[in-house]
């Protein structure tokens, strides 16, 4: 199985590592330090005390690497109308593109829906470039549920977690699924096939949709965010937006805001990636995170107050450091 990894960073390292060594031709779409590091010395992975590398044809131009088997997106957001751009010539006919990126993803409406089915995500896809760029045709949903980290350009720490969820869109059960699944056990990944890809995305989301930009505009991990009631109790009510916007959906969340709060305290003091993203310096996932729950809101007429807050704070709190685009 040839395997292109489009955005070698924590996650997208951390699988590239394990489909090489489970067989799999791994290429990556890289540049700068990363690129220059991919080519000399392979992709590292430290996991469990141990140390892990393969070889990996890398590139900065698609078109050297052909069409693939699979194409595994990895990169944040704001990056993938870029990506979609470039695409082409790793994509044949029976390419899978397999999304595993946080947050809503443009194809999340992809028929799926109810009243809303087909509908284009404006802050996701304002212009459809990602659409054009990557057939929704070929797309397999991910989540993913592990923490990893970037140690230098090509060397990736994994903390904990091994879970990778997958799923059709449409939610049909299809060879090609089960095959990429089936591909994913045998490197390792406690993998499973989602008869609902987006009820996984959503309930994710549900989790880190406030948690991540709480952390970035105030810096704190996410036990400090937790502990204190006054904040606790914003991140609740923003949840129940949210969850009132999946029942409309048809992808309803049977829990209560601070049970999910009880999963996320077991995971101890941490800094989210969007907290990452900002002490490094780099532009935010804030609309796959936030701005298309805002959307789906309105789209499904659920009132959300408590998103818009969330939302124009940390907008405003990004747009100030220059780590989200100026209105």
């Amino acid at each position: 199985m040839k395997v292109c990894i489009y955005g070698v960073g924590a996650i997208g390292g951390w699988l590239g590592v394990h489909l090489g060594q489970a067989g799999c031709t791994v290429s990556a779409v890289a540049r700068g330090a990363t690129l220059q590091a991919l080519r000399s010395q392979g992709l590292t992975l430290h996991q469990g005390g141990a140390t892990h590398t393969v070889p990996v044809q890398a590139s900065d131009r698609p078109a050297d690497l052909g069409v693939q088997d699979v194409v595994i997106i990895a990169v944040k957001a704001p990056a993938l109308a870029q990506v979609a751009a470039q695409m082409a010539p790793l994509l044949g006919p029976e390419t899978v593109v397999f999304t595993a990126m946080n947050g809503v993803p443009w194809w999340f409406l992809h028929g799926f829906g109810g009243k809303v089915a087909g509908t284009r995500l404006h802050t996701i896809d304002p212009d459809e470039a990602i659409a054009q760029g990557i057939p929704a045709a070929q797309v397999l949903g991910g989540v993913v549920h592990a923490s990893c980290a970037v140690d230098a350009p090509g060397v990736i720490r994994h903390h904990f977690g091994h879970g990778l969820i997958v799923g059709e869109p449409s939610g049909h059960t299809t060879a090609r699924a089960q095959a990429w699944v089936d591909a994913l056990t045998r490197a390792g990944f406690a993998a499973t096939l989602s008869p609902h890809i987006q009820k996984d995305i959503w309930f994710k989301l549900w989790g880190n949709m406030t948690v991540n930009p709480i952390s970035g505009i105030t810096g704190a991990t996410t036990d400090l965010i937790l502990n204190d009631d006054l904040v606790r109790g914003f991140i609740s009510s923003v949840m129940l937006e949210a969850k009132a916007i999946g029942e409309q959906l048809g992808i309803a969340i049977d829990q209560q805001p601070e049970d999910r709060h009880a999963v996320t305290r077991k995971l101890g003091a941490f800094k989210t990636s969007m907290l990452q993203d900002v002490e490094a310096g780099k532009g935010i996932e804030l609309d796959a995170l936030v701005s298309a729950v805002r959307e789906l809101g309105q789209l499904t007429q659920v009132a959300t107050p408590f998103t818009d807050a969330l939302l124009g704070l940390s907008r405003l709190h990004a747009r100030v450091r220059g780590l989200y685009p100026a209105q």
